[in-house]
């Protein structure tokens, strides 16, 4: 008998993964955790029946994630980054020495044991002795804060459920008091292409235009997540992510990436017409 697992992406669409075996179901305070392993993109993480990250594709939402705003803000020295139970992003986060403290803050410890079990690739990032684990919900969390941090990345899940306070006009606002005046947001940005994801990146681009001064969003290519064309805000106080680019300055790092290079840098913000016309509509 043959096991899959499938996403409903729409009421239309829906997408599939052949899978050999679970390596891990449990239903903790907040949400369903399980874990696959499949021949075509390894192990793979869902929560509540949705792809959060498989083994073959989560590098690119990774680094784009990490390196798109560490390649402009070369003093970058406290981070917090909120969500990111997988570890992903910490673990690109890490390749840089001048970070002297990361703070995460996931409002499910159950997720972030779990990918230390069975997604050591990501989740071994936690180890890192300027990462300081907090598991509580992120909205409050930021909301104490005011001038303390360079960078804000923000991994959440999907606009609904655990995650939903972390796509509102409060917390967008919170982030920008807990900047510091050279400080950038970088948050998840959902998917333009289809009707319903398309709503919700107007929302969230309308929510975060109105506390930045500079807010940009950019995109990659996904191929686990919703029509594979993902996209992420890059806001700023200080910051534009192409004006301010630091290009020759990040390569002397010799960061070895798979993903994300310098020229891709540059076109991950030239964005479709399509979306350029959803953002357009809520800008003003």
């Amino acid at each position: 008998m043959e096991l899959w697992f499938s996403e409903k992406q729409n009421d239309e669409v829906k997408f599939s993964i052949k899978v050999n075996k679970q390596l891990y179901s449990a239903k903790s305070e907040f949400q369903r955790i399980d874990i696959f392993e499949s021949n075509e993109f390894g192990r793979f993480l869902t929560l509540d029946g949705v792809m959060m990250m498989t083994e073959k594709d989560e590098f690119i939402y990774h680094e784009m994630m990490t390196h798109v705003p560490m390649s402009v803000h070369s003093n970058v020295e406290n981070v917090l980054v909120i969500g990111a139970g997988d570890g992903g992003v910490v673990r690109e986060l890490n390749k840089y020495d001048n970070i002297k403290n990361i703070d995460v803050v996931e409002i499910d410890e159950m997720v972030v044991r779990a990918c230390e079990e069975f997604l050591p690739n990501t989740a071994n990032s936690f180890k890192d002795k300027r990462v300081n684990l907090y598991f509580q919900d992120g909205l409050k969390f930021v909301r104490r804060l005011e001038n303390v941090y360079n960078l804000i990345i923000v991994d959440s899940t999907d606009p609904f459920g655990p995650g939903e306070g972390l796509f509102t006009k409060e917390f967008y606002g919170n982030c920008y008091k807990a900047l510091k005046e050279d400080g950038i947001l970088v948050n998840q940005h959902e998917s333009p292409f289809y009707k319903e994801d398309a709503i919700a990146v107007q929302r969230i681009h309308k929510r975060i235009v109105q506390s930045f001064h500079t807010s940009m969003v950019y995109q990659a290519h996904i191929p686990t997540y919703p029509s594979g064309h993902w996209l992420f805000g890059f806001s700023s106080k200080k910051y534009h992510p192409l004006n301010d680019f630091k290009d020759k300055e990040w390569k002397k790092l010799g960061i070895k990436t798979r993903y994300y290079n310098t020229q891709l840098h540059k076109g991950a913000f030239a964005l479709p017409n399509y979306v350029e016309e959803l953002l357009k509509n809520v800008e003003a």
